[in-house]
């Protein structure tokens, strides 16, 4: 998984599946047979209530186990996928985003707050920017997404100008927002709990976490017309499949969309 660029959360997470595995068969898991693995994956379907989510990662793990560690055929493997219940993303608007970073006194957590909801970030990639990441010439930010992949997002001047005051204040050395030890980024948890307690001085009742500001990003610049495309690009989506589904979000008024046959009827 490494010499694929898997990121560390993910390995961590993979490895945990197998361990998990090997704990309820009380067996090494190279000798795991796929019947046992569907016996693991029926126990904690009922027992557990797990998510789609979580039994696509056992099944990928073991898939990787099987075919590429112990040189398996997974093709022989007669596994069904359970398909992803599909959620529609929750989306602040554009006065609520407003009001969450009105009303974060602390310079850094308004600060994270704005680069999330402006960049149309992921907690990982907020945590790993850098300050050379920052291109304040031609207004955008540089990030390392998923995969490693690099991309480049918006730099909005509003959040330019948080940010200088933000550096002159913190002077971060390494990373761009970093935690208690100095060299070292701030940790998802922070974020999180940077996050849950500007929804509560709001009073905002949605069931929002951090990544909303990254749904309202989209969202926002959907409705403001830009092409899915480069929302997209934007985002760092493989697929377009994937950005769609902020159609499902949009607000849009029927009576201002115009009707292709108006500009063909005589």
């Amino acid at each position: 998984m490494q010499t694929r660029n898997y990121s560390l959360r993910s390995i961590e997470t993979y490895v945990h599946m197998l361990h998990s595995l090997e704990d309820y068969h009380n067996i090494s898991v190279d000798e795991i047979s796929i019947d046992q693995v569907k016996d693991f994956l029926q126990y904690v379907i009922e027992t557990k209530k797990v998510s789609v989510s979580y039994i696509n990662q056992v099944i990928s793990a073991v898939k990787i186990l099987q075919h590429d560690v112990l040189g398996k055929d997974w093709e022989a493997i007669k596994i069904i996928r359970p398909r992803r219940v599909q959620k529609l993303p929750v989306v602040l608007s554009k006065e609520e985003v407003r009001s969450l970073i009105e009303t974060t006194r602390n310079l850094k957590h308004r600060a994270i707050l704005a680069v999330i909801y402006s960049a149309g970030l992921r907690i990982s990639e907020l945590a790993s920017l850098r300050p050379s990441d920052i291109d304040s010439d031609r207004k955008q930010i540089r990030i390392i997404g998923k995969g490693n992949k690099y991309r480049y997002t918006l730099l909005s001047e509003n959040t330019l100008d948080m940010l200088r005051v933000y550096w002159r204040a913190y002077k971060p050395e390494r990373y761009l927002f970093e935690g208690q030890i100095k060299g070292k980024p701030i940790s998802h948890p922070t974020i999180q709990v940077v996050f849950r307690q500007a929804i509560k001085k709001t009073g905002i009742k949605k069931e929002a976490t951090v990544h909303s500001l990254r749904h309202s990003f989209a969202t926002h610049l959907l409705e403001s017309g830009t092409n899915l495309k480069i929302i997209q690009m934007l985002l760092g989506h493989s697929s377009l499949r994937t950005t769609s589904i902020y159609l499902h979000v949009t607000k849009f008024d029927p009576a201002s969309i115009k009707s292709p046959f108006d500009d063909i009827a005589s």
